[in-house]
């Protein structure tokens, strides 16, 4: 298994930061009970890096692709305006009752949007001028995600992408049937040389970029 940092020094960085609050405490534990592949769940670290990127964006709409459980997605609503909304996509309807349990406990409920189905053909509906944009979905969909998502984002708007490194995948030999990793690499590659935005690639978790609209 593919370790960006060692299983110690992850635990030694959630002991140094702050813990998540109850609420998400318990959606934490009921996804790993419950929910089939627990580890897409963002979790303590990514959740709480979430939470202060949009405290300190202040966003008045964010855009979320891929709501799995919802957790992300209460993270981000941390920074909202007061009169700002939420609006996140999850293809898997199976999941909706857990992820409108945990979301009616907390302070955000008016103000996130659930649409359940297909992001290619939800995002153009869902036409605002995002302030904060998290992206983590199908895989051999960024790029087209990126470029429906690009024209609508305003300018200085910040889009945050997770899994980019693929469990170490990008630096590794692709195999040939490998379209998950081919999908990856070609995203990475597209935004690197993309002018209209800057660009920062972390090695945190399984990678996660971050990108603003110039």
């Amino acid at each position: 298994m593919f370790e960006l940092v060692s299983e110690a020094l992850e635990e030694y960085c959630e002991a140094h930061t702050t813990p998540e609050n109850e609420l998400l405490y318990q959606l934490n534990r009921e996804t790993h009970l419950k929910v089939l592949r627990p580890r897409m769940l963002s979790g303590l670290l990514q959740g709480e890096f979430l939470s202060m990127i949009s405290q300190m964006i202040r966003p008045k709409y964010i855009l979320e692709i891929g709501t799995y459980t919802g957790y992300a997605t209460l993270c981000l609503a941390k920074g909202l305006e007061e009169n700002g909304c939420l609006d996140t996509i999850e293809i898997d309807e199976e999941l909706e009752e857990l992820i409108r349990k945990y979301w009616k406990q907390s302070p955000y409920s008016q103000q996130i949007h659930l649409h359940i189905g297909d992001a290619n053909h939800l995002i153009p509906t869902l036409n605002k001028p995002w302030d904060l944009v998290f992206m983590d979905a199908e895989k051999k969909d960024y790029l087209h995600y990126y470029e429906m998502i690009l024209p609508q984002m305003r300018k200085g708007g910040f889009l945050l992408v997770d899994n980019v490194l693929w469990s170490g995948k990008v630096v590794e030999e692709v195999a040939h049937n490998d379209k998950e990793t081919k999908a990856i690499l070609a995203f990475n590659h597209h935004i690197q040389q993309d002018s209209r935005v800057r660009n920062v690639m972390l090695p945190f978790r399984d990678g996660l970029s971050i990108i603003m609209k110039l």
